[in-house]
């Protein structure tokens, strides 16, 4: 793996500038140009199939974790992973509320069955960083439970990465102009109004008690055995880019894509299928 660095947000949750980038990439609100994205887009995702392959040949076991505020785009990065990539090796967990049951648990108990196996890279849509945050924010767990995560969490992925576990978190962040602007264009659209949650709204009003949590998380969960790698993303397109990018230089791999072969031909076999009339079949509109 090479090095890396945190990148420090500045005030508006956002920051992390790039230093030497091409004016003709960019529009003139300062994104970047559909086309400059999709033509690398395309290059990332074809890496990604040759990591999967490299992950499932070696037997590496990879977590990643995506954290940070409501619309920052990690579902996005996410599907992107996910679109070219075998479901077989990269695999997705979004986990829904605790049950009771599960409340009674030891806290970090429902996420471990979800842990990578050898030759697998798992995705993680939120994690165990909901204790720190949301819980904490909307006040869903106690003081003591906050402290103990504070403590212990830490120490749980020390352990991970002691067991052979390859562990990259990522934060996107968002400032609070532009998740307003995207909360209310999700407002303004019937189809995408089911995205905008009671959740979502108090998150945005509580937006600064959100930065004190994250800055406390990562105060210390921040660890070297398991950094926070900052993704600014008021530009979706540049933060899929620039993840992607990253989570790609964590690895040395090399093309080991299966060779292609021979399709067999028609087993022949003494049998009469029934007539195609006593089907079923679906109107053909088209």
């Amino acid at each position: 793996m090479k090095d890396h660095h945190t990148v420090p947000e500045g005030a508006d949750d956002v920051g992390g500038s790039p230093k030497d980038r091409n004016p003709a990439h960019y529009n003139s609100a300062g994104k970047l140009r559909s086309a400059v994205y999709e033509a690398e887009m395309a290059r990332l995702q074809e890496q990604l199939v040759l990591l999967q392959h490299w992950i499932q040949s070696r037997g590496l076991r990879v977590l990643v974790v995506f954290e940070g505020r409501g619309s920052a785009g990690k579902g996005g990065v996410i599907k992107t992973i996910t679109e070219r990539t075998s479901p077989r090796i990269v695999r997705v967990v979004a986990l829904p509320k605790p049950t009771e049951r599960q409340r009674t648990q030891w806290y970090f108990q429902r996420y471990v069955e979800h842990l990578p196996s050898v030759g697998e890279m798992v995705l993680f849509d939120r994690s165990w960083y909901n204790r720190s945050n949301v819980e904490w924010v909307m006040d869903y767990c106690t003081e003591a439970e906050h402290e103990e995560f504070l403590r212990s969490c830490p120490e749980f992925e020390r352990m991970l990465v002691r067991s052979g576990i390859v562990v990259l978190k990522y934060w996107f962040s968002v400032s609070f102009a532009e998740q307003r602007r995207r909360f209310e264009a999700r407002n303004q659209e019937p189809l995408k109004r089911w995205k905008l949650s009671e959740m979502d709204l108090a998150e945005h009003e509580l937006y600064v008690r959100y930065s004190m949590a994250k800055d406390t998380t990562f105060q210390y969960t921040d660890i070297k055995q398991a950094p926070w790698f900052v993704v600014p993303s008021d530009d979706k397109k540049a933060a899929r880019i620039n993840c992607l990018t990253h989570l790609l230089s964590r690895f040395d791999y090399e093309d080991v894509t299966p060779a292609p072969v021979r399709l067999p031909d028609m087993r022949k076999i003494a049998y009469m299928r029934p007539p195609m009339v006593e089907q079923t079949f679906v109107p053909q509109l088209y």
